[in-house]
C-alpha cells in the first residue's frame, strides 16, 4: 500500500517552469535571429552545405582533391563558428538550464519510477558466479582496473583469456562447472557470444565494461568509466530480461553491420589502425568509381531496394533524436529490431521489424557486434525477445537515462508546475 500522495514544494515548482520555459526561449530566439538577420542565416545554411559537401569529398576522394577539400570543410566550418556564435552560446545556455531545472523538478519523482521500475527484481547474490575475462579488450581496460583481484575478493572465480583461447568454449565449460552466473568483461562481441551461451543454459548474464565502446553497457545504464563497479552485480544486484538479435543463428547484443563497415572491420591492420584504414578504405569503397555491395531487401511498404553502401540492423531500435549520444537505444526490450540502411550519404531507409532478410549473391561481409564475420544468404535477422537474463549492480542507472525528452517528462513538468501531486 502506498502512501498518500505529496503536492510538490515551491521549489520543484519553480525549476519546472524554468524547465518549460527555457525551451520556448531557446525557439523564440532562433526566430527572433532568422527574422532579423535573414542575410545572416542564409550565409550559414550556405556554409553548413558546403561543409557537408566538402567532408564527403574529402572521406572519399584521395590526395590532392582530399587536401582541397579538407581545406574547404575546415573554411565552411569556420563561418558557421563566425555567423553563429552568439546564438549557439544562447541555445547552450538554455540547454543547461533545462537539464538542471528539470532535473531538479522531476528528481524525486524519477527516483520513484526508478525504485518502482518492475522490469528489475533483486536477486540472491551468485552462489558459483564466474567472469570471463579478455585482457586485451579496451587496451587491457582489466588489467589496468585490477579487476581479476577485485573478483576474487567478491568470491567470484576469474577466467582469463590466453591467445588462442575459444572464449565460447570457456563458457560452457564454465556452465558445465555450475555457474549460475556468467560475467564477461570485454567489448560487445565478447559479450554477445558469453551472453549466447548463458541463453542457452537459462543462467543470468553479467556484463563488465571492459572494452573499447561498451555500447551494451551503456544502454543497459552501466557506468562505463566503473569496471570494478560492475561486479556488484553477482553480490548486490537486480535483475532484468532483454532482447538479443539473432542472423542466421549468431546471436548480437548491439548491432550488425553490412556493406562499407563491415569491409573496413574486415581489413588487415583495422584493430590497430582504426582513422588510417577509414581514411585508406574510403575512396576505394565510396567513391565514384567503387561498386556498390552486392545486398538487397525489401521495405515494410514492398519496395526492393539494391545498391545501398550500408545495412545496419540493431537489437532494438536507435533513437536517432537524441541529443548528445545519438544512436543510443532507450529499451532493450521492445522485441524489435531497428533498421538504418543508406546509399552514400542519402539515407534509403529507417524502419522498425520483429524481422528481416537480406539477399546476395555471395557470402556476405559482415560486422557483428564489432567483430569480422563471413554470413551466407540469405541473411535472416530476427529478434528474440526477453532471451537473456540480465544482471546489473542495484545502483545502475535505468536505460532511459540521457533520452530525448519524451511526452511523460513533459507531463511530469507540467504537473509539478501546475502543483498537482506526482501518481
Amino acid at each position: 500500500m502506498t502512501g498518500p500522495a505529496v503536492a510538490p514544494g515551491g521549489g520543484r515548482r519553480t525549476a519546472a517552469v524554468v524547465a518549460l520555459i527555457a525551451p520556448l526561449l531557446a525557439v523564440a530566439a532562433t526566430l527572433e535571429t532568422t527574422v532579423r538577420h535573414f542575410s545572416t542565416f542564409v550565409a550559414f545554411a550556405l556554409a553548413v552545405v558546403v561543409v557537408t559537401g566538402a567532408t564527403w569529398y574529402a572521406l572519399t576522394r584521395r590526395r590532392l582533391l582530399r587536401w582541397f577539400a579538407v581545406l574547404v570543410a575546415a573554411m565552411g566550418v569556420l563561418v558557421m563558428i563566425l555567423l553563429g556564435l552568439s546564438l549557439f552560446l544562447a541555445q547552450a545556455a538554455l540547454l543547461v538550464v533545462f537539464a538542471v531545472a528539470g532535473r531538479i523538478a522531476l528528481g524525486a519523482h524519477s527516483a520513484a519510477m526508478i525504485s518502482g521500475d518492475r522490469s528489475f527484481h533483486p536477486v540472491p547474490a551468485a552462489r558459483h558466479g564466474v567472469l570471463l575475462i579478455n585482457p586485451r579488450s579496451g587496451d587491457g581496460a582489466a588489467a589496468r582496473a585490477g579487476l581479476a583481484a577485485a573478483a576474487a575478493g567478491r568470491g567470484i572465480r576469474t577466467i582469463t583469456l590466453e591467445p588462442g583461447d575459444d572464449l565460447a568454449a570457456l563458457a560452457e565449460q564454465a556452465v558445465r562447472e555450475g555457474a549460475d552466473v556468467l560475467g564477461m568483461a570485454g567489448g560487445d562481441g565478447s559479450q554477445a557470444l558469453v551472453a549466447a551461451t548463458a541463453m542457452r543454459h537459462g543462467v543470468a548474464h553479467v556484463c563488465v565494461p571492459a572494452g573499447t565502446r561498451n555500447h551494451f553497457a551503456l544502454d543497459l545504464g552501466l557506468n562505463r568509466t566503473d569496471v570494478v563497479g560492475a561486479l556488484d552485480a553477482f553480490t548486490d544486484g537486480v535483475e532484468r530480461v532483454v532482447d538479443v538479435g539473432s542472423v542466421n543463428g549468431r546471436i548480437f547484443v548491439n548491432n550488425a553491420s553490412l556493406g562499407v563497415y563491415a569491409a573496413v572491420v574486415r581489413s588487415r591492420g583495422y584493430r590497430n589502425a582504426k582513422i588510417r584504414t577509414w581514411g585508406r578504405l574510403l575512396p576505394e569503397l565510396l567513391g565514384p568509381s567503387a561498386p556498390p555491395p552486392d545486398l538487397a531487401f525489401d521495405t515494410p511498404d514492398g519496395r526492393s531496394v539494391s545498391g545501398v553502401t550500408l545495412v545496419l540492423v540493431s537489437n532494438n531500435p536507435y533513437d536517432l533524436s537524441r541529443v548528445g549520444r545519438a544512436g543510443g537505444r532507450p529499451r532493450l526490450d521492445t522485441g524489435r529490431l531497428g533498421v538504418v540502411s543508406a546509399r552514400g550519404a542519402r539515407p534509403v531507409g529507417e524502419w522498425v521489424t520483429p524481422g528481416f532478410e537480406v539477399r546476395s549473391a555471395a557470402e556476405v561481409p559482415a560486422g557483428l557486434d564489432g567483430e569480422a564475420v563471413l554470413l551466407t544468404p540469405p541473411l535472416r535477422f530476427a529478434s528474440l525477445p526477453g532471451a537473456l537474463r540480465v544482471r546489473v549492480p542495484r545502483t545502475s542507472t535505468p536505460v532511459r537515462r540521457g533520452a530525448a525528452l519524451t511526452r511523460r517528462d513533459l507531463d511530469a513538468l507540467i504537473r509539478v508546475a501546475s502543483g498537482v501531486p506526482a501518481v
